[in-house]
């Protein structure tokens, strides 16, 4: 198999270096390439120094040299990590062992077992716990880490996965593209260092959770749109019921509504938890035929692929 080694880069002159050199060691039959992000320091000559293979991705953002990397590097196996050296390339085999068994077409390494002290920020750990306690409910899935940027992909599902992401939200829309396609995530646990010293990280915790939620909020729509409008249409309908209440019990007493306005309420939100399931339903049954002729799609390619070797 061949591997190749990709590195996302904005800004990271003072940890390129060893990164490269690290990986080379631990993977001396890959090859490994820079993705240069418009960086303004010297990140692209260290790495080219230190024996990688240099890239650049125009569009600033790491949703962007992510779904390039992916679109411009050729291998069995892609091995995704950061160039901050808070990742551990010796764990680069345990990483890649489930995908050499077959046991899985993603693999991420778990930060949240072996991690020094000040390498997340406030807030960061809570965040990341919440956020896949929300994934795990929706796909019934088993997601300790989702924001991890060191990860292993078998080419099909690097292939199947596409990015629309713009920036750090990335880890999560790959996390979702994957189970929403039924391919196999396995974690591993891997050590997690903070940043050197004079180091500094480019994720912004208000904007960047921001965007992570949204991304959350949206994904889920579009993907499990019965879950989706489904607990909306039970949400209406529960307050047309609080709504209704009064009208009902002025009927049953009186044979006459008083409260017209809360009776009219009540009927719309009805009206609209209907509206909201029906939705619901249509959204799914277009999701499950678009999803099969997505993957008659693939199997066709895989095809052609084996027909032309």
């Amino acid at each position: 198999m061949t591997i190749a080694v990709l590195i996302p880069c904005y800004q990271e002159e003072r940890t390129i270096g060893k990164v490269v050199k690290d990986f080379r060691q631990a993977l001396p039959e890959a090859k490994i390439y820079v993705f240069d992000n418009n960086c303004t320091d010297k990140t692209a000559q260290i790495a080219a120094a230190a024996g990688a293979i240099v890239r650049r991705e125009k569009r600033q953002g790491k949703g962007y040299v992510v779904a390039s990397m992916f679109e411009r590097v050729d291998a069995d196996v892609y091995v995704m990590v950061d160039g901050d050296d808070t990742y551990d390339a010796k764990s680069v085999d345990v990483l890649l062992e489930p995908i050499f068994r077959g046991d899985a077409d993603i693999t991420v390494a778990s930060r949240l077992h072996q991690f020094a002290d000040n390498s997340f920020r406030n807030f960061h750990i809570l965040g990341n716990k919440l956020v896949c306690a929300i994934i795990n409910w929706m796909f019934k899935s088993d997601i300790n880490d989702i924001f991890s940027g060191y990860r292993a992909f078998t080419r099909e599902a690097a292939r199947l996965i596409p990015i629309t992401a713009r920036g750090f939200d990335v880890e999560t829309e790959l996390t979702l593209q994957a189970l929403y396609r039924g391919l196999v995530i396995k974690e591993v646990e891997a050590p997690y260092g903070k940043r050197p010293e004079g180091s500094v990280s480019k994720l912004k915790t208000g904007s960047d959770g921001v965007l992570v939620l949204l991304k959350l909020f949206l994904m889920i729509r579009s993907y499990k749109p019965l879950t989706f409008f489904g607990g909306l249409s039970i949400a209406l309908m529960v307050m047309g019921l609080l709504a209704g209440l009064r009208p009902l019990a002025e009927f049953v007493t009186d044979r006459y509504v008083h409260s017209v306005p809360s009776a009219v309420l009540a009927a719309s939100l009805f009206i609209l938890s209907a509206f909201s399931l029906g939705l619901g339903l249509v959204l799914n049954s277009i999701n499950l035929r678009l999803l099969e002729v997505e993957k008659l799609v693939c199997k066709q390619d895989q095809r052609m692929r084996e027909v032309d070797l």
